[in-house]
Formats: C-alpha cells, sequence, structure tokens
C-alpha cells in the first residue's frame, strides 16, 4: 500500500501520480546487414524525447526533434542537434499524429531511423509501415508485430497458440449486449469491458451485476469509440485485487530473446499505472521463472524485435495470466534500466542498426539483478478538482537529487509553462538501493527535497490563483 502526505494548500503537486504466428521455438536464419545509424529523429516530445536524444548523443549520433507550433519553447527542442515544425495549423496532439509531416520531415533531413518513444504513434503499424516505405528504419517491432500486438483480441489468441495462459474471456470483440450477458452466465461476476483496440484505462468497465450491465456496456463502447475511433470491446473474467506484473523483454532479427526481469505496476490510479517498482517484492521464484519464461516463449512465438513488455496479472493464489504486449519503451523502463544496468535506448539503437543481442553483452545467463529500484510521478495535478490536470508557469522549483536518486523531466525547471493539451507528467523520479528498503528510504528522502510553487492560469475567467508549493513529502511501502 502506498502512503502520500501532502502539507495544506490550495494547489498541489502530486506525487503517483500484437502477429504472424511462427514455430514456438522460431530462428531465424536469415543474414542481416549491418547499417550504422548516423541521425535518429524522435517523433515525440517531452521527457522521453529527450531520453533518446541523450542516449543517441553518446553514441555519437546526431539528434532531430519535432515540435508543434504550441511548443515552440518546449525543452526537447533544444535539447536535439535540429529541430522541426510539424503539424502546422493543426491542434497539438494531432501535430504529433500527422505521418506525413513527419515522413516529410525526415526524408528531407536524411534521418536514417525514427524513434516513437511511448504514446502517440508508438504503436500503430501504419506510422512503422510508412517509415519504412520512405526508407527509415523505425526504432521497435515490425509493423506486422506491431499491429498483431495492439489488436488485443488477436494477440490473446497467439498467447494461447504460444501456451501462455490468459484470463477467461472472449475470444473476439462482443458485437451486442447479449454476448456479455452470455459470458456472464457461463463465469459469473464479476466481469470487466476492455477496449479492443486501446488501452490506458479509457473504454474499461468492471460489472458486478446484472443491473450494472447494460449501463457499463453502453459506456465501455462509447469511451472506447471516443478514443481509439472503434468501439469494439471484450470482455473477461474480472481478477479481484491481482498484483500487475509486467516484463521487460529484447529481441533481435537473429530470433534471440531475452527477459530483463519484472516490474511490478500494481500501484495505479483509474486503471493508470503511478508507482513501478523493479524487481517485484516477495515474488515467490518459482513464479517469477515463469512469467519470465512465458513472456519469451510469446516473444519467440511472434519473431519479436527490439524492446517490449509482456504484460501479466497475478491472482491472490499465485496464478498468473497473460493480459496484453506493449510493443514499445514503457515511461517505467528506468526501473529496468537501474536494476540490470542495460541502457534499453541504446539496445533498441544498436538491434535496429543489425547487431544480435550476443553482441551486445545481453545472454540471458549475463542478465543479473542488482538491488531494487522504485519510479514515482511528479505530475501537474489539482487534488481540489479530483487530481484533474492542472496548468500554469513554475515559479519556484528545486527538486530531490543525490545518490541513488535519478530524474528524467522535460518541464521541470523554473520559468516552464505547463501546458493543457499534453500529459500531466512533470518529472519522473527514480530511486535504486541495494534493497527494497534502502530504495523507498532514497524515495522518501528525495521527495521530501522538492519544492514547488507555481501560479494557476484560469485563462477562462481572466483570474490568477495563487501560488501552491509542496513542504513536505513522505512515501512509505507496505509489504
Amino acid at each position: 500500500m502506498l502512503q502520500l502526505h501532502f502539507a495544506k494548500g490550495r494547489r498541489a503537486f502530486l506525487v503517483l501520480k500484437r502477429l504472424s504466428v511462427y514455430p514456438a521455438a522460431f530462428q531465424s536464419t536469415q543474414h542481416v546487414e549491418y547499417k550504422p545509424i548516423k541521425k535518429v529523429m524522435v517523433a515525440n516530445r517531452g521527457e522521453i524525447a529527450i531520453r533518446v536524444f541523450r542516449a543517441c548523443t553518446e553514441l555519437g549520433i546526431r539528434t532531430v526533434a519535432v515540435y508543434s507550433e504550441q511548443d515552440t519553447g518546449q525543452m526537447h527542442r533544444q535539447k536535439a542537434d535540429e529541430a522541426y515544425l510539424i503539424g502546422r495549423g493543426l491542434p497539438p496532439v494531432q501535430a504529433y499524429l500527422h505521418i506525413p509531416d513527419i515522413i516529410k520531415v525526415a526524408k528531407e533531413n536524411e534521418v536514417d531511423a525514427v524513434h516513437p518513444g511511448y504514446g502517440f504513434l508508438s504503436e500503430r503499424s501504419d506510422f512503422a509501415q510508412a517509415c519504412i516505405e520512405a526508407g527509415v528504419r523505425f526504432i521497435g517491432p515490425s509493423p506486422e508485430v506491431v499491429r498483431k500486438m495492439g489488436d488485443k483480441v488477436e494477440a490473446r489468441a497467439i498467447a494461447i497458440s504460444a501456451g501462455v495462459p490468459v484470463v477467461p474471456g472472449t475470444e473476439a470483440p462482443i458485437s451486442s449486449l447479449n454476448e456479455a450477458q452470455e459470458f456472464s452466465n457461463t463465469y459469473g461476476f464479476p466481469i470487466i469491458f476492455k477496449a479492443a483496440y486501446g488501452g490506458g484505462g479509457r473504454g474499461m468497465r468492471v460489472v458486478r451485476s446484472y443491473e450494472e450491465l447494460e449501463e457499463n456496456y453502453t459506456r465501455a463502447y462509447s469511451e472506447a469509440l471516443s478514443a481509439f475511433g472503434n468501439g469494439a470491446l471484450f470482455v473477461e473474467k474480472f481478477i479481484e485485487k491481482p498484483r500487475h506484473i509486467e516484463v521487460q523483454i529484447l529481441g533481435d532479427a537473429y530470433g534471440n530473446v531475452v527477459h530483463l526481469y519484472e516490474r511490478d505496476c500494481s500501484i495505479q490510479r483509474r486503471h493508470q499505472k503511478v508507482v513501478e517498482i523493479a524487481p517485484a517484492a516477495h515474488l515467490d521464484s518459482q513464479l517469477r521463472s515463469k512469467l519470465t519464461n512465458d513472456a519469451v516463449k510469446l516473444a519467440k512465438q511472434v519473431g519479436y524485435e527490439n524492446a517490449g513488455t509482456v504484460e501479466f496479472l497475478v491472482d491472490r493464489h499465485g496464478k498468473h495470466y497473460f493480459i496484453e504486449v506493449n510493443s514499445r519503451l514503457q515511461v517505467e523502463h528506468t526501473v529496468t534500466e537501474e536494476i540490470t544496468d542495460v541502457d534499453l535506448v541504446h539496445a533498441q539503437i544498436h538491434i535496429s542498426e543489425g547487431k544480435s543481442l550476443p553482441e551486445l553483452g545481453l545472454k540471458q545467463d549475463n542478465v543479473r539483478i542488482n538491488g531494487c529500484a522504485i519510479q514515482c510521478r511528479v505530475t501537474t495535478e489539482d487534488p481540489s478538482r479530483g487530481f484533474q490536470p492542472d496548468t500554469g508557469r513554475i515559479e519556484v522549483f528545486r527538486s530531490g537529487e543525490g545518490m541513488g536518486i535519478r530524474l528524467d523531466s522535460a518541464s521541470a525547471f523554473q520559468g516552464a509553462v505547463i501546458s493543457p493539451h499534453y500529459d500531466s507528467l512533470l518529472v519522473k523520479v527514480i530511486a535504486h538501493g541495494k534493497d527494497h528498503t534502502t530504495a523507498a528510504s532514497k524515495m522518501s528522502r528525495a521527495l521530501a527535497e522538492f519544492r514547488i510553487r507555481g501560479v494557476k492560469d484560469h485563462s477562462a475567467t481572466g483570474k490568477t490563483g495563487v501560488g501552491f508549493e509542496i513542504h513536505w513529502w513522505h512515501i512509505a511501502f507496505v509489504n
């Protein structure tokens, strides 16, 4: 359980917050030509763009940023060697989803490869395909694998074919309320509706009785249609109070796959991860082996290349169930890097150049767990409005730092303007220690050092609100 204590104040920042089937023993015999990458574009913004730029600079690779009209002053633009405007005249988010502009910039500026980051186009197979057709490498899985993994129903079918356990559920999207009623008659309540073509908690509704069925079906369909352009839903048996465990994988073009152990992402709010821990505390060694083996098995089944995450639910009896594959880098990749000393972005780039995992020293026997890492997200949210995203200018910013603390950010500085158009993440705080207790202690100390003050911009009313500041923080993890 997570306990967060804040000093009283009017405003506060909150710390919390896919597939052609190959044989199971897939091994590529193809010869992959090594092609060094000299210039990388990041089709993204914010802290993940800066994270990739830093990795590229360390490898001697030139970097290219893209930015919307609203992002002309953002830090990620300044951190790249080159920066180009995209989506002129489009709303902020749509600018980063405008594939023709991104491809045009890549081709006109001799970009060798595009890194999609996370969010936006990172799990769009049409974007991966557009990159390839333009002669630009996509730093991620093949378009076909991205497509299959993005379809939760198809990914589920592939997991079954690979012998990986799944939560009881429909094999295809349901087409009517009657099908949901039939499923509940077979498996009983609670059940959960999930969007077939998206995630992040949208289009997801838990149903605990017949009386709730119709309303939640209608709402889940509407949410999925609005968020993903497709209201298709599938139904699963809802696992009560599970642990959410995900396994980091890396695959190359030669059929090699390794896991980098697991992360516990059970601390969530509205189906959104807010605290991530690696490795999972008090995880039975046999269960850890089952989870990591099944993740590798599934990846080999589809010939997975590059970085990805296989996500599982673990019930109170220790049984695990596959839920989805994220065919991209995760927000919480940082904790895996801290405990394995593997730079995942470096690995992604080298794999895209044609190097094998053994060439990178990434053999399974070489991957070891070193201590424990915890990530907390400092987000710009307003507790008085149900933790809705907050905006304005940061007037004071002093971060918690020191031994064992890593900060990944893009807008965490005095004078930064927090936009209402994007995710509310301000900075990721990662603590690493020799064990869980040490890492938690470092995290509590670092968070207690933060001082953040800003002005709420009530642009609709023309009023300016008061400043806010975190005076002290405390975080405790109870096993």
